[in-house]
């Protein structure tokens, strides 16, 4: 009796000790997350390290070991500890991933960072960051077509993901084809109207817009549209509306109207026409997100909330708008959660 009764003792004291661990494990990460947050990474990376010593195997510990050390600068750093965690093909895999392949980047060696994200893609059930960090990486490279690859199913598997949208009007802006330059900025000014990126991201719409215009030397009447040689053939109409939506702003009817008043219109009308275009044959994410979604927008009773929502960063006028029209802001927020 003496034997068993002495076992549980040791059985219980044994759980006590591992429980006051892990305790003081948790109280570790949160320690270093909060060192980490406010900047000082030294004190970051001792309390990761220190937790290391509970649980020398912590997934957890080793990522964010590797993330700090990312973010110091200390490339070579994250990667020892990337890898910590990737060898255990455990939890925080993707995470991992990610960090090594952008401490390769950093360190020159994008070709191997796009090697290791495509290993990563073959191991995992795939992730939106993955497919969009390997379409940066070949836009670094200026491959143009693969990044274009990537970062679709980075979209496809997570619409709200802002960053892939931008990337995605960067290319085709890159690549001199204006109608989807045009859709993406949108969706991303739709997600992102008020950051930094969002004046950018605007200037780009707009230079898409009106840059197939121009008027004769000499004589203003006379207005030059010119279409791209080289547009894919499914957009070559849409492109041209685009042109004489541009050119419209100089006939009689218009003059006199702002060019906020302007945007509006004719965001509604490049929205309507390509959803007119729209066939079901038509696959791509043009077709199947962007042309659908903005189509029911222009349709809506919300098209000029719209415009002043994503315009909100970079015009003043969109700005005190949307605060004497909060009611019909809330109104256009509670249509999209419908769609």
């Amino acid at each position: 009796m003496k034997i068993v009764h002495s076992g549980i003792i040791m059985a219980l004291l044994l759980g006590s000790i591992q429980s006051v661990a892990q305790s003081e494990f948790k109280e570790l990460i949160k320690e270093g997350v909060q060192y980490h947050d406010a900047g000082d990474y030294d004190n970051a990376i001792e309390s990761y390290k220190q937790a290391l010593k509970i649980d020398p195997n912590s997934a957890l510990a080793n990522y964010e070991l590797a993330l700090t050390y990312f973010t110091m600068g200390e490339y070579k750093q994250a990667i020892k500890y990337s890898d910590a965690v990737l060898e255990q093909n455990v939890e925080y895999m993707i995470q991992a991933y990610m960090t090594k392949g952008s401490a390769l980047d950093m360190l020159g060696k994008t070709k191997e960072s796009i090697k290791l994200l495509e290993k990563a893609l073959n191991k995992t059930e795939g992730h939106y960051l993955l497919y969009y960090n390997l379409a940066l990486n070949y836009f670094k490279l200026n491959d143009l077509d693969k990044a274009e690859e990537n970062v679709i199913n980075a979209v496809q598997d997570n619409p709200s993901h802002s960053s892939s949208h931008l990337m995605l009007a960067l290319i085709h802006d890159q690549k001199g084809n204006k109608v989807q330059t045009i859709l993406a900025s949108h969706y991303f000014l739709l997600l992102e109207p008020n950051s930094k990126r969002s004046s950018d991201a605007y200037e780009m719409l707009q230079r898409n817009f009106g840059g197939n215009v121009s008027t004769k030397e000499g004589d203003p009447n006379t207005i030059n549209i010119m279409v791209s040689p080289n547009n894919d053939t499914q957009f070559a109409a849409a492109e041209l509306m685009i042109s004489m939506l541009e050119a419209s702003k100089s006939i009689e009817e218009n003059k006199g109207k702002t060019d906020d008043e302007m945007f509006v219109e004719n965001t509604e009308s490049f929205f309507k026409i390509m959803g007119e275009l729209r066939e079901d044959k038509n696959k791509d994410i043009w077709w199947r997100l962007y042309t659908p979604f903005f189509y029911e927008i222009a349709k809506s009773d919300h098209l000029e909330t719209y415009c002043k929502y994503i315009t909100q960063g970079n015009n003043a006028n969109s700005r005190k708008w949307l605060e004497k029209n909060e009611t019909r802001l809330q109104e256009f927020a509670g249509w999209m959660k419908k769609q």
